[in-house]
């Protein structure tokens, strides 16, 4: 491999919601083991201090990705204005948030709650990214001039009806403009809804914004099946130079855990989620092999 990509790590790998002590707490640890990259996610805004983010990680070296919080509530689609609205100035102050602490992205699923699902035919489906669209349109333009992206995540189909695929994703932002609007892919989802991940990422050229990695059980990168020199010479030649984030739950995640079904600890501890998927993930993209 020719790749040296910043590595990170997602803070929901041990908390939630992520506040300023957890903050404080996690980051000097995240650092000392070798991560470049700290992923923090904004359930709900207040939950954490952007200004003393920023100047806690800039004293650390670190830099800062942002992930949104789907919850109940938060949807762009299939729903009443006023619920498309609020959803739309949570996301505002998600990019505000972002800018503060140089996250060149927000990402996640940006278009319903996760765990949503609901039987939908091609033509409502058509009719779903078309509104899409409409929503996203002002978010993207506040993102842009913010200096910041959109990362739009499929999820699995447990998880989400609407996009789960990126071919899904390439044909629900078509017409927003790339450099706003991009595609988060996960590892995780992709292993589930694509027939290959690799070429599932060549298709995505030009347009991936971030991207998320895990086991295919949401552990540790590499305690798994997957093909990550292949994953990752697919990113390489897909021309993404973003960061691989680490990311994964405890199950105590009152926002996400249920609909991403944590039933079970999926390491010998969380710090193993991040240590073992770092040593591995950095003889992948580092070393030519694995760790």
């Amino acid at each position: 491999m020719t790749s040296r990509r910043a590595l990170g790590a997602n803070t929901w790998i041990w908390t939630s919601p992520l506040t300023d002590q957890r903050l404080a707490e996690l980051a000097p640890r995240i650092r000392e083991w070798g991560f470049d990259v700290i992923e923090l996610p904004v359930e709900n805004v207040g939950d954490w201090d952007p200004g003393r983010a920023a100047t806690l990680l800039d004293s650390l070296g670190l830099s800062a990705t942002i992930v949104v919080a789907m919850g109940p509530g938060r949807e762009l689609v299939s729903t009443d204005r006023e619920t498309i609205a609020s959803t739309r100035d949570y996301l505002r102050r998600v990019v505000d948030l972002a800018a503060a602490v140089s996250s060149p992205v927000i990402a996640g699923p940006i278009y319903t709650s996760v765990g949503r699902t609901w039987r939908i035919g091609e033509a409502e489906r058509r009719g779903c990214y078309e509104q899409l669209r409409d929503s996203l349109e002002p978010v993207v333009r506040h993102a842009m001039d913010a200096g910041v992206s959109l990362a739009v995540e499929p999820l699995n189909r447990y998880e989400t009806s609407l996009i789960n695929t990126v071919d899904q994703a390439l044909e629900a932002l078509d017409g927003l403009p790339a450099a706003g609007c991009g595609l988060g892919l996960d590892v995780y989802h992709m292993n589930i809804e694509e027939r290959s991940i690799t070429e599932a990422i060549r298709r995505a050229a030009g347009r991936i914004a971030h991207v998320q990695v895990c086991a295919n059980d949401r552990g540790a990168p590499g305690a798994d099946h997957l093909n990550w020199p292949g994953i990752v010479a697919a990113l390489d030649a897909a021309g993404y130079r973003g960061p691989l984030v680490i990311e994964s739950f405890t199950g105590d995640n009152a926002t996400i855990a249920t609909a991403a079904s944590i039933w079970r600890p999926l390491a010998k501890t969380q710090d193993a989620i991040a240590v073992d998927g770092l040593a591995f993930l950095t003889g992948v993209v580092r070393g030519g092999g694995v760790s």
